[in-house]
């Protein structure tokens, strides 16, 4: 999939022209990209168009402006497109309740070993990436991981064939099928240039 290119970025001036109508589209698109993995897990698929979206958001929130500033949030959101054969997502551990949470990050630590999308007969482990300053006794409340998932458009966008998200973790065992909408929608990510 392609990256986006800093030459696609609007100045906060015309961002804000349009920001309605592109945050619409993206609520829409985000609707089957959302998959809840139990009560405080979430993962949230990502493709070129909501790595856009969170680019220009971040941009307008922050009001970045230089040139240096706004190539390091490329650099940085860029990371989130998948490549070629690959799926994506944002992984968003939540609870509500600080100490709850705080006791569950630590205990959800090795969820980084833990985390498979089994399509068909495959099992497909999640690769998550190292973030800066991460603790290795407990997992960040928000994560970023691939599937390595090669040429499975046809597979995704079939029916027949059952695909489950899966955590294999003693401390939140979890194992949900994936809907047929967002199927279609990784398919569609999967087949795109």
């Amino acid at each position: 999939m392609k990256k986006v290119d800093a030459s696609e970025l609007l100045d906060l001036g015309a961002y804000e022209q349009i920001r309605e109508r592109f945050r619409a589209r993206i609520i829409e698109a985000k609707r089957h990209r959302r998959l809840s993995v139990g009560p405080h897990m979430t993962f949230i698929w990502e493709n070129r168009d909501t790595v856009l979206f969170q680019l220009q958001e971040m941009l307008r929130t922050e009001r970045i402006t230089t040139r240096a500033a706004i190539q390091h949030e490329l650099d940085t959101y860029n990371s989130l497109v998948p490549e070629r054969g690959e799926l994506s997502a944002t992984l968003m551990i939540e609870y509500d309740d600080p100490s709850e949470r705080s006791v569950a990050l630590s205990e959800l630590a090795a969820v980084r070993t833990q985390v498979s999308l089994v399509l068909g007969k495959r099992v497909i482990r999640a690769t998550f990436h190292d973030q800066p300053g991460e603790e290795a006794d407990r997992l960040p409340a928000v994560n970023y991981v691939r599937f390595a998932v090669g040429d499975a458009a046809d597979e995704l966008a079939n029916p027949a064939i059952p695909v489950e998200l899966v955590v294999e973790s003693d401390f939140y065992p979890q194992r949900v099928a994936m809907p047929e909408a967002m199927r279609r929608a990784l398919a569609e990510d999967l087949r795109e240039p």
